[in-house]
């Protein structure tokens, strides 16, 4: 009974203590110093040696101005415990008086300490550091350096380099830092595309490619050219990224598989030129069965996407004589999902398609392949509008693949198959979880459909103009864009003025587009830029206006001014940092 009385008892001062701190945190995050001094010098009676209280004790003394007391204390735990960090306190107690004669004087001799032992610079560059005293948390790093030449703060130093606007030092730290410690490059990449998303010129992304590039000469190591083919991909420049893997390639015929992924991103970005130069090299210079049918796969899907019905014949024989060549197996099972994603939603022979399917499903895949498998029936279902089937199989493996980013995609086709069938309520419960996602690109198509039925809910509760849309979306999936403009068009004069005018507008401004019919997409693009300024479809507008004038007319003037306004008015959007990239490139900044 006394041991559990005993433990009640510890647990209750545990709680106490728990508490008396985190109201202490409270008063002082709330500005109110007074009361945070006292909570925070009770707890220190109780833990005399707790350096996190004393330090706040200090912040509350300099707060209410009271630096004699905060000096008093800062010498009497000093001269108990000798601890160098304190030094810095002690100067940094002068500076906020402006005292920066007597400041310099602690912050040196601070610095001596570390002349006389190296390992003190790990506390006291910690606090100059805190203190955002730069100049001398460099001083003391360098030091270090001086006294041991072992040491090494190349990531440190760079982010102080960076602090104090000094791109060519920092640059050369974070370099230095990379390729000694290589386990650490995805940590300085990711502070470098900081830098480079922050700056607004290009003179930093112009400095780090110099840098780069010299580095990659002078040493011919391929760590150097691989940084310079990831520094090209943040720039959406798949070509020259291309050059440096090829580079790569020659010395290590190992690295295949990333010139493989480099074209499937420049697929990914639109830039056709360089995709079907990358996968052209691979089909060129590879025996690798898996990495052939890839290639194969990815040109087959640029040619399909660019197809007209014309030129359907030639692709229905490209994709038999490439199953002929590699044969039907689990090996091919990519160019299968083609040829059944090419019969359903092209040539209209939606049975073809299943059987070549559930054909594939009888071969010994792994659970992913099944998963994939299954997706693409339960498409081909919901292009048959058989909604109910289709929603088995999305569920299927949503439930299968939880947690895996292709279970989250069956969560959204589960969505949209609610949204087709113009179950708005359900649809937007299931959308709900999903702007969550951890794909970034689910999560953002989830916000945008999900956006689409709340706006056009508000006004409209009977959801007439929404069903419409809906319709005519559905058609848009079925790939039939005849009668899916038709619709749209049809919505535009019977709703105009309505909150959906924008977005149908983008519709069928995109089925232009898609037509090659560029003027017409440009008139509707233009009809939201000038009657739809506060409308979220906005920065869409003026995006795809400006890639048609600049990839499609060839008109970069015009192009200029709209990635511009995309620039100044529009930073939140999923288009700004491309905007500005081309916009740079027109206007000359960078060295093409």
């Amino acid at each position: 009974m006394k041991k559990i009385l005993s433990f009640v008892l510890l647990l209750f001062s545990f709680w106490a203590y728990a508490q008396s701190e985190q109201l202490a945190n409270n008063y002082f995050d709330r500005g109110d110093f007074e009361k945070a001094l006292v909570s925070y010098e009770g707890l220190l009676k109780s833990q005399e040696g707790n350096y996190n209280f004393f330090q706040r004790i200090i912040e509350c003394y300099q707060q209410l101005q009271q630096f004699d007391k905060a000096q008093t204390q800062l010498e009497t735990r000093f001269n108990k415990y000798k601890q160098t960090n304190l030094l810095v306190e002690l100067g940094f107690n002068y500076q906020l008086q402006k005292n920066q004669e007597k400041a310099n004087k602690y912050y040196n001799q601070a610095i001596d300490k570390i002349k006389k032992n190296a390992n003190e610079v790990y506390g006291i560059a910690y606090v100059f550091e805190r203190k955002a005293l730069v100049d001398f948390a460099l001083l003391a790093y360098k030091t270090a350096i001086e006294k041991e030449p072992k040491m090494s703060f190349n990531f440190q130093m760079a982010v102080l380099y960076g602090q104090q606007g000094n791109t060519t030092q920092m640059i050369d730290a974070f370099l230095e830092e990379a390729y000694i410690n290589q386990q650490n490059l995805p940590l300085i990449q990711n502070q470098l595309t900081r830098f480079m998303s922050e700056q607004e010129d290009v003179v930093f992304n112009d400095a780090l490619k110099k840098a780069l590039l010299l580095r990659a000469q002078k040493t011919q190591d391929i760590f150097w050219n691989d940084f310079l083919s990831w520094l090209f991909i943040q720039q959406k420049e798949y070509g020259k990224a291309f050059i440096q893997q090829k580079a790569i390639y020659k010395r290590n015929p190992e690295s295949f598989y990333n010139i493989v992924s480099l074209g499937q991103m420049a697929i990914e970005d639109n830039d056709q030129d360089s995709a079907k130069e990358i996968l052209t090299f691979v089909l060129d210079n590879t025996k690798d069965l898996d990495l052939s049918i890839q290639a194969h796969s990815y040109l087959l899907e640029m040619r399909i996407n660019n197809a007209t019905d014309k030129d359907y014949p030639a692709i229905t024989a490209e994709i038999e004589s490439l199953i002929k060549e590699f044969g039907i197996s689990p090996y091919t099972l990519s160019l299968l999902k083609q040829q059944a994603d090419f019969y359903a939603f092209h040539l209209n022979n939606p049975e073809k398609a299943k059987a070549i399917l559930k054909s594939a499903m009888e071969m010994p895949i792994n659970r992913y392949q099944l998963a994939e498998t299954k997706m693409e029936l339960a498409d081909i279902l919901l292009y048959e509008e058989k909604f109910n089937q289709a929603l088995i199989y999305y569920s299927q493996i949503d439930e299968e693949m939880s947690g895996d980013v292709i279970g989250q995609e069956a969560s959204l086709k589960t969505a949209k198959t609610s949204y087709f069938k113009t179950d708005f309520e359900w649809a937007s419960h299931q959308l709900k979880a999903l702007k969550s996602a951890s794909s970034q690109l689910i999560a953002n198509d989830a916000l945008e459909l999900f956006l689409l039925i709340s706006d056009n809910t508000v006004e409209d509760s009977l959801q007439v103009a929404l069903k419409k849309f809906a319709r005519a979306d559905f058609l848009l999936y079925q790939n039939k864009k005849k009668e899916a403009l038709e619709k749209f068009q049809l919505l535009l004069k019977e709703h105009k003025g309505e909150d959906i005018e924008a977005v149908t507008l983008v519709r069928i401004g995109k089925i232009y587009e898609k037509q090659g019919d560029f003027i017409k997409a440009l008139e509707n693009f233009n009809a939201i830029i000038t009657n739809h300024k506060e409308s979220i479809y906005i920065d869409e507008a003026l995006y795809y206006s400006a890639e048609i004038y600049n990839i499609h007319l060839n008109d970069p003037e015009k192009a200029k001014p709209l990635y511009e306004e995309m620039i100044f008015k529009h930073e939140d959007s999923i288009y700004f940092v491309d905007s500005r990239n081309k916009y740079r490139k027109l206007r000359g900044d960078t060295n093409l």
